[in-house]
């Protein structure tokens, strides 16, 4: 489904549900992503050439998600981490990061991003396909990867 018709449907579940769109690049590099943002239920799904193409998972009000049983949401960075090299040391090229120290996993297609609540920062992960590793940083809008309450 693109975004306009995801939005659609789930406005006949909550009124808390929009979109937005950003393009950028020159020439023929250039990009355009859409995004879904699902409020209530802590969601924003990102959409690249009508598909979609990530999902960023609120710290403090969206769904749990969990990977090998560990919940991915709304823990404290740190733990989150370790938990992460742990599991790298057996997967080959399975651990990098992104700029600020944001840990990334090959295998699981995550970055553990993080959010403010207060003066406290707690994981929110973004999830991405196999083809986003190459340019991760440029794959979601900016907006995707800043720091907010």
């Amino acid at each position: 489904m693109s975004a306009d018709e995801v939005t659609d449907v789930l406005f006949g579940v909550t009124e808390d549900a929009g979109h937005r769109a950003w393009s950028g690049g020159r020439g023929n590099n250039t990009w355009r992503v859409s995004e879904g943002r699902l409020r209530e239920f802590g969601l924003h799904l990102y959409y690249r050439d009508g598909r979609l193409s990530g999902v960023a998972v609120d710290a403090l009000c969206g769904p749990q998600v969990t990977a090998d049983g560990v919940a991915l949401v709304g823990r404290a960075p740190s733990a989150l981490e370790r938990w992460m090299h742990e599991r790298a040391e057996t997967r080959p090229d399975e651990l990098s990061y992104m700029s600020a120290g944001v840990p990334c996993s090959a295998s699981l297609g995550v970055v553990v991003n993080v959010q403010r609540e207060g003066d406290r920062l707690l994981t929110r992960p973004v999830f991405y396909p196999t083809e986003a590793l190459d340019d991760l940083p440029h794959w979601f809008p900016q907006r995707a990867w800043e720091i907010h309450d």
